[in-house]
């Protein structure tokens, strides 16, 4: 039951583009998003929720627990039931066992919001779900931390996977103008982790030639820095990450953030290309500073950083060769896809 439709990057790379693994496992999956890709088309354009039609998602999710009777594990992305208490949400899954997958500190957005009905009600909601699940599946040091302490009975760290076999090693086509390209790859609800780049980025570019590649659903319209805005497709987002030179994922120092899985990182690198990462969280275990990429954290190391890149093409490759080589080592689909199958069926009975 993931969260979201193919639209949706955690469900897509966590549910959805493992499931030929699981079914070579043995395993029969019936998905049942509980958000559609009209709706998050609607949530990026920034239009109101239609009430009408998440009332039926809520239907539709129910009845979807009801015709699940037979099924021998629920496989469920974060939580059955948005905004509903786990008493409830238990209740229905009538004693069947189930996993849960977690790949960010979405615990964070109950316990941390900012009316207090709401934590009362559910700031405890996920680590009630964890301490039931049959297995908690998790993508990083952090958030495995965090489901252990809830009590998880068996705990699966599993990063999210990239599909290698879906990105090319390639230099920065050489149709590609604006010298140096930097790239940054997300969602509006991650553009704003982008925008403290807006100083040494314009820095750069007030020093020779660069250009932002943005591969998003809007622009990201950082003062004096040019830009190329690439929208965002699952069939073009491959072809676009090969225009760039550098990739770069800048995090702050927050609860929140120190839970995210550095997948940008995990892209940028699978395409051959160099990044440069703000040292917080899973960024941290990705990214050997000066081994299979950089660390920045203030304005001035960004600056720094980002022209070493531009300036030692010998650099890059380098730092390119070695992250390509870890995500073949560590991150493939290949190898993790397996993984989650084989856990996914131990649980199953299979």
């Amino acid at each position: 039951m993931p969260r979201y439709d193919r639209l949706g990057a955690s469900s897509r790379l966590r549910f959805f583009d493992p499931l030929p693994h699981l079914t070579a496992a043995g395993l029969d999956v019936t998905a049942a998003p509980f958000f559609d890709d009209a709706y998050l088309q609607r949530l990026y354009a920034g239009q109101p929720v239609n009430g009408w039609a998440l009332a039926g998602r809520y239907r539709r999710r129910l009845a979807a627990l009801a015709g699940a009777r037979s099924a021998d594990l629920l496989w469920i992305e974060k939580e059955a039931l948005p905004w509903l208490p786990a008493d409830f949400e238990r209740g229905l899954f009538r004693g069947r066992p189930y996993a849960l997958d977690f790949d960010d500190a979405w615990h964070l957005r109950y316990a941390g919001h900012r009316r207090a009905a709401v934590r009362r009600l559910l700031g405890a909601k996920l680590e009630r779900l964890v301490s039931g699940a049959a297995l908690t599946v998790v993508a990083n040091d952090v958030l495995a931390d965090w489901a252990d302490r809830a009590g998880a009975r068996t705990l699966l760290r599993l990063p999210t996977p990239v599909d290698l076999a879906r990105y090319q090693s390639a230099p920065t086509p050489p149709g590609a103008t604006g010298g140096f390209r930097v790239g940054w790859i997300g969602t509006p609800s991650s553009i704003r982790y982008l925008e403290a780049l807006a100083g040494p980025l314009a820095a750069l570019a007030a020093s020779g030639p660069l250009t932002l590649v943005t591969i998003a659903s809007r622009p990201a319209n950082l003062p004096g820095v040019p830009e190329d805005f690439i929208p965002w497709s699952e069939t073009g987002e491959h072809a676009a990450l090969a225009s760039i030179d550098a990739g770069v994922m800048p995090l702050p120092h927050t609860p929140f953030a120190q839970g995210k899985s550095g997948f940008k990182l995990l892209q940028y690198m699978a395409a051959g290309k160099a990044v440069v990462a703000s040292p917080v969280g899973e960024n941290r275990r990705i990214v050997s500073d000066g081994v299979s990429g950089l660390w920045a954290d203030s304005p001035q190391e960004w600056v720094r950083a980002l022209a070493a890149l531009r300036d030692d093409a010998d650099l890059r490759h380098r730092l390119a060769a070695a992250g390509r080589d870890l995500v073949a080592r560590d991150y493939d689909l290949a190898v993790l896809g397996p993984r989650l199958a084989a856990a996914l069926a131990r649980i199953a009975g299979l």
